[in-house]
């Protein structure tokens, strides 16, 4: 049977990635994003289904929740780092700016989303939502949001596990290709979250895209509540 797959903020980096794996095996899929034009390019380009969509935007989720009879699996990968403050904040305006930012894309987005179609989740669906190496470490503003994503998924697992629904976070390290840094990465800042991993490489979209993957195979059935980080042994947990 296809499955029908929606992933937020697909229009690049580690969501494209994830959508694209569930579209090679022929599923269903729906991608959203924030501008019109990105995501209609990028439906285009993957063959799959585009719907303009802020994650943190209430009557946005809510009309995105319409499209949908049924959601196998839900991929929670909108986020980002927060823009600059307005011009002449204050110290305070500008922490209050940056911290509104980083909770409303990093965990706001994917509450009300899966919030919004929770309903809609198939028995033995799957909710999968992109975490971070920084809710672990130096991860500031952001990395609180990511830990905060991380606390909502397990009481988020135990509600709906009776139905059969497994929940998870990815938190993956530095993953090279995607807009995450700007293209303002230094080589010295790259060298040094490289030399972090075991592996000594950086991370690729298509690591998280197969983790996803797996996360909602029949294999995974067993796993839910549970944050798997994807770094390469840049940070373990023992």
């Amino acid at each position: 049977m296809t499955r029908t797959v929606l992933v937020t903020g697909a229009t690049s980096g580690i969501g494209r990635a994830v959508a694209a794996r569930f579209a090679a095996e022929r599923a269903e899929v729906h991608i959203t994003g924030r501008h019109a034009e990105t995501v209609e390019r990028t439906a285009g380009e993957l063959g799959v289904h585009a719907v303009v969509c802020d994650a943190t935007e209430l009557d946005a989720v809510a009309a995105l929740a319409t499209r949908f009879t049924h959601i196998d699996v839900l991929v929670n990968a909108a986020g980002g780092l927060a823009g600059a403050p307005p011009a002449n904040a204050s110290p305070l305006a500008a922490t209050y700016h940056e911290w509104q930012s980083h909770l409303h894309q990093n965990l706001l987005g994917a509450v009300l989303t899966t919030t919004a179609v929770r309903d809609r989740l198939a028995p033995g669906g799957t909710v999968i939502s992109i975490g971070s190496i920084g809710a672990e470490r130096r991860g500031g503003s952001y990395g609180a949001a990511k830990a905060a994503l991380a606390a909502w998924n397990a009481a988020l697992s135990a509600g709906l596990a009776p139905n059969g629904v497994t929940c998870n976070v990815i938190a993956p390290g530095y993953i090279e290709g995607t807009n995450f840094f700007g293209g303002q990465l230094p080589d010295e800042r790259r060298a040094a979250l490289v030399g972090e991993t075991h592996n000594k490489r950086p991370g690729t979209s298509e690591d998280i895209a197969e983790t996803s993957y797996f996360l909602a195979s029949p294999g995974a059935r067993h796993i839910t509540g549970q944050t798997l980080h994807v770094n390469g042994g840049a940070f373990t947990t023992r």
